[in-house]
């Protein structure tokens, strides 16, 4: 992502974020004052606590998608990262089986270590595999 459009995102939601506060508290104070006594008092308490859930519905709504528009080139981030430390992770599994090869090399055809050969080969080979495939999985994103 371009630094210009995570820098315009940010400046949206931090924008949202303030409105919707300023919102928030402009219809907390007008609530919380004369208008629920008069609705009371006229007994139309209900209508009035169904306008006032209705706007924090909405009001939560708002909130959910501003911050989800906010973390969402974090989420891109931490998906990538999380797939290039996964392959460090098999990466670490092919060093340990490649070492157990090279101790076992002199019977890699017939010998005492021909069974713990074919298996560090086997292990070496689906550890690359998933090691390569995650760093190539992240370099796609």
């Amino acid at each position: 992502m371009k630094p210009e459009s995570i820098g315009r995102i940010l400046g949206v939601g931090l924008r949202v974020a303030g409105r919707m506060a300023s919102q928030r508290l402009a219809g907390g104070a007008r609530t919380s004052g004369a208008a629920p006594a008069k609705a009371a008092r006229a007994g139309q308490s209900g209508q009035a606590g169904q306008a006032v859930a209705r706007a924090n519905g909405n009001t939560a709504k708002s909130v959910v998608r501003g911050v989800g528009g906010f973390l969402r080139p974090f989420r891109r981030l931490g998906a990538i990262l999380w797939l290039e430390v996964t392959g460090a992770f098999f990466l670490i599994f092919v060093v340990v089986s490649a070492s157990f090869m090279w101790k076992n090399r002199a019977s890699y055809t017939h010998g005492p270590g021909h069974r713990e050969f074919v298996a560090s080969a086997a292990m070496m080979a689906v550890f690359l595999y998933l090691g390569a495939s995650s760093f190539w999985r992240a370099r796609k994103r």
